[in-house]
């Protein structure tokens, strides 16, 4: 498919004109990642796919949400690519796993257990699924500057919430030094390294490990204070590195220009 053509899931194409997407679950996150940006617009929106354009600090940046899980996740990073989309990063919500991450800490994850479904459809397990260094690093230099609580390391992504094994699962991998779990980090790194996309995930920690999972869901859903903190120091902190990144750019252009 051209990549000038409309694509059949997301409804946009490369007139978009976007290097770099921002990629929500919720559609409804959306209009929380908005207020950061000038000349905001939604552009399009069919059934879990919303998108919407804007700017910050001159730099044109595309939000696509992803619905929930792999299979949605996939179907829009292949469509976003195939626009001319370089470099997707996922803002989403996790459940810790390991004592002491509080609600509203930032996951920043250095790769991903593929223990989903959709990734194992594109290549063995053996491959690995991590982020570009380039981004991660971005990110933790970012999430320095900005001051806020982070844990950077391994993450567990999965395809249900309620099996009858979770909390046994969720015990076994927390045994191994997994952070949190989310539902979409694997199979995005996965087909960012596969299709050539650079990649990267923040992930904001709705659960902690001692917590109950359908009580820390509905606090989400209704707006709790620490996790709608959460939520907007991952929105900064993407927008803040997309902006340190095309300066860096910038400044090595000058540096052989001269």
């Amino acid at each position: 498919m051209e990549q000038n053509t409309m694509q059949p899931h997301i409804r946009c194409s490369k007139e978009v004109g976007a290097a770099y997407a921002i990629l929500p679950g919720d559609p409804q996150r959306i209009d929380r990642v908005l207020p950061f940006l000038d000349n905001p617009a939604e552009i399009s929106y069919n059934r879990e796919f919303r998108t919407a354009v804007g700017f910050f600090r001159g730099i044109k940046v595309m939000i696509t949400s992803t619905g929930i899980g792999g299979p949605s996740l996939g179907i829009a990073a292949e469509e976003l690519g195939k626009i001319g989309v370089e470099t997707l990063i996922r803002i989403g919500s996790c459940g810790a796993l390991q004592p002491g991450i509080k609600l509203g800490d930032l996951i920043i994850p250095a790769g991903a257990v593929r223990d989903e479904g959709t990734s194992a459809t594109y290549i063995d397990k053996g491959y690995p699924a991590i982020p570009d260094p380039v981004l991660m690093q971005a990110l933790l230099y970012c999430a320095e500057e900005l001051g806020y609580t982070y844990h950077c390391g391994r993450i567990r992504s999965h395809d249900s919430f309620y099996t009858d094994i979770e909390s046994e699962v969720d015990r076994f991998w927390g045994e191994k030094g997994i952070l949190a779990s989310d539902m979409e980090t694997a199979p995005l790194f996965v087909i960012g390294g596969l299709r050539n996309l650079k990649t990267a995930s923040v992930l904001n920690v709705v659960v902690e490990k001692e917590g109950e999972l359908e009580k820390a869901i509905n606090s989400y859903v209704d707006g709790g204070q620490a996790i709608l903190g959460g939520e907007e120091k991952e929105i900064r902190l993407v927008l803040e590195m997309i902006y340190y990144l095309e300066q860096r750019k910038r400044d090595n252009q000058q540096i052989y220009e001269e």
